[in-house]
């Protein structure tokens, strides 16, 4: 595999782009699989194009290889992640691109799944087709981070949403939080429900608010196209209820299929309630990282939290949160409202650190994102 040229680099930096491009327009369908594109590239023209729409269905590098045909022989595929060489709902990428005659194919990322890891690559070379891998390597992560997580460690990658006032609250001390941000914050948070594997939430939340955390189309803020993607794989909706305390007739049961992660034994369930998982808990309270290891042994890449102070709280209290979408209005709500965490600090040299990666305006408020850093050493 030896490097390209640096005309050649360039190059491959630029179909790359192109192939991450593709990429994207699977960002709310292909769970559990990670969203890959892929551009064949002949005689410096682009002869085929393709991207990975759902699971079961064709990958990224089939669509493009039906688009080139007999043009593919001869040419170069990009690929935004290491093409499988093992057989599951599709036989493997790796043979297809043997098949067609391909000369050079460029991976931007090893593919983590222990079924493929590195065997896609090889099989590829060892049929004379010149591999090189590498190129836009952090955009590719970036854009299948929970499909990583779970392949490197067991675990789905974990995003917390919180909305809150510019001093730092959630709700009036009576609870009434409709609406603290404005349409273009809450059109962006129906965008993050929609890409998620599973949006989880609390007992705490469904009660107090009625919640469904559904996603609706018509706030997603999409064109029509994208729209029907979206809304063609709604994401798991996941309540958290240690000691089932929501009810059957609750909006949040009532709006669709859900999954339930509770402490409570199945001889002690509804009898005709919803699908319960049950994982450990001490006094009804569900172990958390239990729970997210059994969702994704269920193959669940992406969690998003809509939840109140106490279990966001104890997310990032327990360390298992990847990134914080925060919402900021710009309002005051008083020393009397709610607080954004449940989680007292005593000194602030307890107080954790977060790394803001991104800070934009969405209409009238502020979405900043950021990520937790490690503690630092004394």
């Amino acid at each position: 595999m030896n490097p390209p040229s640096a005309e050649q680099a360039v190059l491959d930096a630029h179909y790359m782009a192109r192939a991450l491009e593709l990429a994207r327009n699977g960002l709310y369908t292909t769970h559990p699989n990670p969203r890959v594109g892929c551009v064949i590239v002949r005689d410096g023209q682009v002869v085929g194009e393709g991207w990975h729409v759902r699971t079961g269905e064709p990958h990224a590098e089939v669509h493009a290889l039906r688009a080139a045909g007999g043009k593919a022989r001869g040419a170069t595929a990009y690929v935004t992640l290491e093409p499988c060489s093992h057989y599951g709902h599709t036989p493997p990428c790796a043979d297809a691109l043997v098949s067609a005659g391909l000369a050079r194919v460029v991976a931007a990322m090893q593919d983590p799944n222990p079924e493929v890891a590195g065997r896609g690559m090889q099989r590829l070379a060892q049929a004379g087709i010149e591999v090189y891998s590498g190129v836009l390597e952090g955009e590719a992560r970036a854009l299948n981070k929970g499909f990583l997580k779970r392949m490197e460690h067991g675990l789905p990658f974990v995003r917390v949403k919180l909305a809150m006032s510019l001093d730092g609250r959630t709700a009036m001390a009576s609870g009434e939080s409709q609406w603290i941000t404005g349409p273009a914050a809450r059109a962006a948070v129906q965008r993050l429900r929609a890409q998620a594997s599973v949006v989880l939430t609390g007992a705490d939340t469904v009660l107090a608010d009625g919640a469904r955390l559904t996603v609706r189309a018509a706030e997603l803020g999409l064109d029509d196209a994208t729209t029907a993607l979206a809304m063609s794989r709604p994401p798991l909706r996941v309540l958290i209820d240690g000691r089932l305390r929501v009810p059957l007739n609750a909006p949040f049961f009532k709006a669709g299929p859900a999954l339930v992660i509770t402490c409570v034994t199945a001889e002690n369930q509804f009898p005709r309630g919803p699908e319960c998982l049950v994982v450990p808990g001490v006094d009804g309270q569900v172990d958390l990282r239990s729970a997210l290891v059994a969702l994704a042994a269920r193959g669940v890449n992406e969690v998003l939290v809509e939840a109140g102070p106490s279990l966001a709280g104890a997310f990032a209290q327990q360390g298992l949160v990847d990134e914080y979408v925060i919402f900021v209005a710009g309002k005051f709500l008083g020393s009397a409202a709610r607080p954004l965490l449940d989680w007292p600090l005593e000194k602030l040299a307890d107080a954790p650190q977060l790394k803001i990666t991104e800070m934009r305006a969405v209409g009238d408020d502020w979405r900043v994102t950021a990520i937790p850093l490690p503690p630092a050493r004394v």
